[in-house]
């Protein structure tokens, strides 16, 4: 099933935000209703799966713990989904580690902001994350090919010809592969990448990259991807040229 485009909306983007605490969730949405963001809100990942089917709303803010459905389980079901596939996700927790914040993000997140987190610095990322969805939607490249490839960024979708096989891989596997392959045979050190698909107003670790790389081997065949050691990742000039996933 393709996915389906944002509906067509006059005035500012819509936010949904998801959180069981109700007063910071009411802080954040006078926050973001303050720059003019039309705002709804659900306190469990069942309810907000509902609203966001219903709204299309284009930015979720998601809390991590949540009753009858945690936030990374929203955020799969999201992933999963045609009409939301898209959606940036910020993904707010009171866990901090390292270890966390990989997993939020391979969940399928955009960004990740511990708590409590500032107002201000919220709105800031919200900002940068449709920004950076309104460049993609302009991009001029839609479509490359590489060896047996089709990597089409209108349908978010990976094909391999001749075979009928297709991949649907989340944002930001896609996102990452698609650069690479859109350069294929340069080397790219990790903060090339984070700054090339997660953005420089995105803070996330470098870890994130290698767990993102290992995902995309798993899904589509580690022959495409190939690991230059002490440097970073290439799109692989030949195949059979991948190279193990890293850690």
């Amino acid at each position: 099933m393709p996915d389906v485009p944002p509906p067509q909306r006059d005035g500012a983007a819509t936010v949904l935000v998801v959180d069981d605490e109700p007063d910071l969730a009411e802080l954040i949405r006078y926050a973001l209703e303050t720059e003019g963001y039309r705002v709804l809100t659900a306190a469990d990942g069942v309810a907000a799966l509902q609203i966001a089917e219903a709204e299309r709303p284009d930015l979720v803010v998601v809390d991590v713990m949540m009753p009858r459905m945690d936030g990374l389980a929203l955020t799969e079901q999201i992933r999963q989904r045609a009409a939301l596939r898209l959606t940036p996700v910020l993904m707010l927790t009171a866990r901090t580690g390292e270890r966390d914040e990989i997993t939020g993000l391979s969940a399928g997140a955009d960004d990740y902001l511990p708590k409590p987190v500032s107002p201000r610095r919220l709105v800031s990322r919200v900002q940068a994350l449709l920004r950076r969805g309104a460049r993609e939607g302009t991009a001029t490249t839609s479509t490359v090919r590489v060896h047996d490839l089709v990597i089409d960024r209108d349908r978010y979708l990976v094909e391999r010809e001749g075979t009928g096989e297709t991949f649907r891989l989340p944002r930001k596997e896609f996102e990452l592969l698609f650069f690479l392959a859109s350069h294929p045979g340069r080397v790219f050190e990790r903060d090339e990448l984070l700054s090339a698909v997660w953005g420089t107003e995105v803070v996330v670790v470098d870890r994130t990259v290698d767990v993102h790389v290992r995902k995309i081997r798993e899904k589509i065949g580690s022959d495409y991807i190939g690991t230059v050691k002490g440097v970073g990742y290439r799109l692989a000039e030949a195949l059979g040229d991948g190279a193990p996933a890293v850690g």
